[in-house]
């Protein structure tokens, strides 16, 4: 068998005869063997390695095969088939364990040549890569991925750009992760456009005692807490203009003043950027330094919107169910068909942090196990959803921008409504800037209500 293309068997035995010999019958007939001694090393091997199969005894020294199997289910998006070796004495637990998703036991003492059948049997026959997906399983968030480790190794400044919402943060992090150098160091996050302009250089740069009234202790800014691992500057393109000479200055020297203070600071942080707006846009209409923009576009990494990659929609809302089952400690629950109907058919307006929400939403008011359409919509949504997609109201032939403006305009009513009206909260919630917001509320010709812009007096005004 060629080994690229070699059966990959996780093998988690503890007895060294055993294990031996079913590691010896493996790369005979031309696995790929990876022997496990324990739970532990199975379970981190498991989460480096996308394996075909596992075969695992049950009883093991530091956790039993049967634990280390319901974790992975529970909280891995993808768990291969497995192969649980058993002893008379707990057959009725391997039966259980085949109807929790496990697919085939043998029993002690077993013939070699049926468990390479049984094992042979439940192999994958779709080509995969090795290591497991942890952005999506589209071809361009594949694309992305299969990146992230090559960059990881170089100090290069990133810029990631894609709408609000589809995971750009994520995608930072991922990098801090693969960074041999920094990932044990601090990923400083900082939204540029959710710090008001007044605070955001006290906040980079920090200050001494006695800078400014108010300045009772000295404080290191996010620049200097950033030192020696990752600066992650979300919404770049919010980011003042006159602290973008500032930040220009910090990445051309590398070392930082505090406000109030005179004594240099050295500085050693990756940069990575991020922004849903068009840089070069901006740089054209002056509100962008060119030279800034040169600085940080120096690797361009483009996350497409979630509704252009149907195939992560599925994958995402899966896993977002597992994450909600294991914070809240509650029993795991599945889509019913409508239900993923609904999900691919949906627009996404909010992309991946709307799906989350939305599958959070769904998890707490749903009373059984099974997710219908109603519980992640409302009843209009879902039927459009379940349907023949959305339905523009005023529109008797709807082009995709005006129903992607209707997705828009709907999505940021629910969410002003859900918050008050009070636009800061709300900009948070949805990842954008107070600016932003009020921007695309003019575009969309949405009204403000009075009490809204009496309580709120020195924001802009709403056409």
């Amino acid at each position: 068998m060629n080994s690229a293309n070699a059966v990959r068997v996780c093998l988690v035995e503890d007895d060294g005869i055993m294990g031996e010999s079913l590691a010896d019958r493996f790369a005979l007939e031309g696995f790929s063997c990876d022997w496990h001694k324990s739970a532990q090393s199975a379970a981190a091997g498991l989460r480096e390695k996308r394996y075909d199969v596992v075969v695992s005894d049950i009883r093991l020294p530091d956790r039993n095969g049967d634990e280390l199997f319901e974790a992975l289910q529970a909280n891995q998006p993808y768990v291969p088939p497995w192969i649980f070796i058993t002893g008379y004495g707990t057959i009725e637990r391997a039966i259980a364990l085949m109807k929790l998703g496990a697919a085939d036991y043998v029993t002690k003492p077993f013939d070699l040549d049926q468990l390479v059948a049984k094992l042979l049997a439940h192999v994958p026959t779709a080509p995969h890569d090795q290591r497991l997906p942890t952005l999506g399983l589209s071809p361009g968030m594949l694309r992305v991925e299969e990146m992230l480790p090559r960059l990881a190794l170089q100090s290069t400044t990133i810029l990631i750009t894609g709408q609000s919402g589809v995971g750009k943060e994520v995608v930072a992090r991922e990098i801090h992760r693969l960074d041999a150098l920094r990932c044990d160091k601090p990923l400083v996050a900082v939204n540029c456009g959710g710090i008001p302009e007044s605070l955001l250089e006290a906040e980079l740069f920090g200050y001494e005692r006695g800078a400014f009234t108010g300045a009772m202790r000295l404080r290191r800014g996010l620049l200097e807490q950033a030192n020696g691992g990752t600066l992650f500057l979300d919404e770049i393109g919010d980011m003042p203009l006159a602290m973008q000479i500032k930040l220009l200055r910090v990445l051309q020297e590398r070392t930082v003043t505090r406000l109030g203070g005179e004594q240099s600071i050295a500085v050693n942080f990756r940069l990575i950027c991020a922004t849903h707006r068009e840089l070069r846009k901006l740089v054209e209409q002056g509100e962008f330094r060119e030279d800034l923009f040169y600085r940080v576009n120096v690797v361009h990494l483009r996350i497409p919107p979630l509704r252009g990659r149907p195939e992560d929609i599925l994958w995402y809302s899966r896993r977002f169910l597992r994450e909600v089952a294991q914070q809240n400690g509650g029993a795991q629950k599945a889509l019913s068909a409508g239900a993923e109907k609904a999900l691919l058919n949906h627009l996404w307006p909010g992309n991946v942090r709307e799906l989350r929400h939305c599958i959070e939403r769904a998890y707490v008011l749903t009373p059984g196990n099974t997710l219908d359409p109603q519980a992640l919509f409302d009843e209009e949504q879902a039927c459009a959803d379940c349907g023949v997609g959305v339905r523009c109201v005023g529109v008797d032939q709807p082009t995709l921008t005006n129903c992607l403006e209707e997705c828009e305009r709907q999505y940021l009513l629910q969410e002003l409504t859900r918050h008050d009206w009070q636009m800061t909260k709300t900009a948070s919630a949805i990842g954008i800037s107070r600016k932003n917001l009020w921007e695309r509320l003019r575009r969309l010709g949405l009204t403000v209500p009075a009490r809204v812009l009496h309580r709120e007096p020195n924001e802009p005004p709403a056409a």
